[in-house]
């Protein structure tokens, strides 16, 4: 919680227990030249919300609730390794866009709600794995991960700490209703 009470909260997909091992092996072996991303914060956001008062939580949940009960079926396999200006983060293809539909309907539900503005890009399913000050320029050999299904959805509370966010779970959602 923030100091004035708010929270920092964000809406993300969650990621079943052996696509973060092979995720965090992968990580060991490929990526230097920053602070690699602990299991604990591997996820896909979907929507993040910033800063929000806490009585906002039931009606982010509901939200989430709803867009997930008409997401079964998600499929991503891993299209990349990209670099911003201070993370690394693998890329998805989203097979038959419906993780895409999912963030979709969520970022109409929430705008609706009038606790989010959504992008001017399209959403992009990707997952930080390294988090860096200067750009190590990796060229890693990719994860191989295959058909990665999303276990649930989740909405989550961020606290920023001096070794980085830590995450926790307010609200899950199951996929598919």
């Amino acid at each position: 919680m923030a100091g004035d009470g708010r929270l920092r909260l964000f809406c993300a997909l969650r990621l079943p227990d052996e696509t973060v091992a092979a995720v965090e092996r992968w990580q060991a072996r490929e990526l230097h030249g920053g602070r690699i991303v602990s299991p604990d914060r591997l996820h896909l956001t979907l929507a993040f919300l910033g800063s929000r008062p806490p009585g906002d939580v039931p009606a982010v949940a509901g939200a989430l609730r709803a867009a997930a009960r008409e997401a079964a079926g998600i499929r991503l396999r891993v299209r990349g390794y990209r670099e911003g200006r201070s993370v690394g983060m693998l890329t998805f293809d989203d097979d038959e866009g419906r993780a895409a539909a999912l963030a979709g309907r969520l970022h109409d539900r929430l705008e609706a709600l009038g606790v989010y503005r959504r992008e001017r890009r399209p959403w992009l399913p990707h997952l930080t794995v390294l988090r860096f000050r200067e750009r190590p320029r990796l060229r890693p050999a990719l994860p191989e991960l295959g058909a990665v299904a999303p276990s649930d959805a989740a909405v989550f509370m961020s606290r920023l700490r001096p070794g980085g966010a830590e995450y926790e779970v307010l609200e899950t959602a199951a996929l598919g209703g």
